[in-house]
């Protein structure tokens, strides 16, 4: 009777650390199929969802604060080569404030592209389906929407530009 208890005691063991370990896989990791269901507030003050991203386009999410250095950089220089990637979505979120959202988009002049979603994610949606640490955080799916490559700390337009080409 002691031996079958034992055998019970590490069988649950054994399965709660195999839960633990499932649960350390980030749910993109899980699911590269597919960009992540969302509903986002835009700059406009009106929501939008991932049913408004195109089916027929790569797909880069980004995943932005504001105030950071790097993500005004990425902001800036996506912003001047635009025309490059004008056959990529792009849908930058944040869970700043939406004036502070507003004004990011504002000053890199995000909100004149039609290609571009930028919003405050209420729900922290994104940055939970990707577990992100760092900004800027990029996702890139290809034109199917299937995960292509996470950039925990952000690429620069040329390195999207050619890898998305390649698609």
């Amino acid at each position: 009777m002691k031996k079958l208890l034992f055998l019970f005691i590490i069988c649950i063991k054994l399965n709660l650390l195999y839960a633990q370990e499932m649960d350390t896989i980030p749910p993109y990791q899980k699911d590269s199929l597919h960009i992540p269901a969302f509903t986002v507030l835009k700059t406009d003050s009106t929501y939008t969802n991932d049913k408004a991203v195109p089916n027929d386009k790569p797909v880069v999410i980004i995943y932005f604060s504001p105030e950071c250095g790097h993500c005004q950089i990425t902001a800036d220089e996506f912003s001047r080569k635009m025309k490059e990637m004008k056959d990529i979505f792009f849908v930058w979120v944040s869970y700043y404030s939406l004036p502070e959202v507003r004004d990011f988009a504002k000053k890199f002049n995000l909100q004149q592209f039609n290609n571009i979603i930028i919003a405050r994610d209420e729900n922290y949606a994104i940055p939970s389906y990707y577990r992100v640490k760092f900004t800027p955080f990029m996702a890139l799916y290809n034109k199917a929407h299937h995960l292509i490559k996470t950039y925990p700390q952000g690429t620069d337009a040329d390195t999207l530009i050619k890898l998305l080409k390649d698609e």
